[in-house]
């Protein structure tokens, strides 16, 4: 599992919006350490995080930062022990609160935030990510139903939405049924460059999705949790464009 997640902010308040990131969570040292990214300063519109004002200074804390706390369901609400499991984390050993929010994503209905871990080649040298389908509150009543009786192993396919006018790098999933396949949702947007990258680089032999839990108890965000295995191209480098670069070096920071 990453110690590190960026965090995502969306410019507007539309579906046509740009996402970018803007900042970038460690877990170094028993601590926790937030530097804003190159993002937050081409993203038009973006504002510093409270608490957090200057965009060219490191921030540590031996404690998660409340803005990122802010984003973990408190353990005493009834609900924790089924959110938890909704992600295939064990109640009875909770992890840490880098880990709950690379695969929950942090989002808040009261805001236009999400984070997301940077995937890194297993030991095999593959690349491996875990998600939940975005888009999903958008499917019609025929892909719902079909969605409820997905389970654990089924296989998905990816597919390029090129006629995507809202995101030109979206893709989607659908089942794999011979007859009658559904379009059940999408890869979430902080992933879905590098996905496309890989599906347009590696053999469709070598990329497979499959279905690691069916939550219907759960809000849409959390219905269904997947899971992706490809091969990892030799000049694939994810999360390296300018606007994940840090404002400022942190290689001799610590907590």
């Amino acid at each position: 599992m990453s110690n590190s997640l960026f965090l995502a902010w969306r410019s507007g308040d539309s579906v046509r919006s740009r996402w970018g990131p803007v900042g970038r969570l460690d877990h170094v040292n028993n601590g926790y350490r937030f530097v804003y990214t190159r993002g937050a300063k081409t993203l038009e519109g973006f504002q510093p995080l409270p608490g957090m004002p200057d965009l060219d200074k490191v921030y540590e804390s031996d404690e998660p930062f409340p803005f990122f706390a802010n984003r973990l369901l408190d353990p005493s609400r009834p609900e924790y022990e089924a959110f938890l499991m909704w992600s295939e984390f064990d109640p009875d050993n909770p992890p840490d609160p880098i880990a709950i929010l690379a695969v929950t994503e942090g989002r808040r209905v009261t805001d236009s935030f999400e984070v997301f871990p940077c995937p890194s080649p297993d030991s095999e040298g593959c690349y491996i990510s875990k998600f939940f389908l975005h888009g999903i509150r958008w499917m019609p009543d025929a892909a719902l139903e079909r969605i409820n009786r997905m389970g654990k192993g089924d296989v998905l396919g990816l597919m390029l939405d090129v006629c995507n006018s809202y995101d030109p790098d979206a893709v989607a999933v659908r089942t794999s049924d011979e007859r009658n396949r559904f379009l059940v949702g999408y890869v979430p947007r902080f992933l879905a460059r590098d996905v496309r990258g890989l599906c347009e680089a590696c053999d469709p032999d070598l990329i497979s999705v499959t279905v690691e839990r069916v939550n219907r108890d759960a809000p849409f965000q959390q219905r269904v949790l997947c899971r992706m295995r490809s091969c990892w191209p030799d000049d694939f480098r994810p999360c390296s464009r300018e606007e994940f670069q840090p404002l400022v070096s942190v290689t001799s920071q610590t907590v």
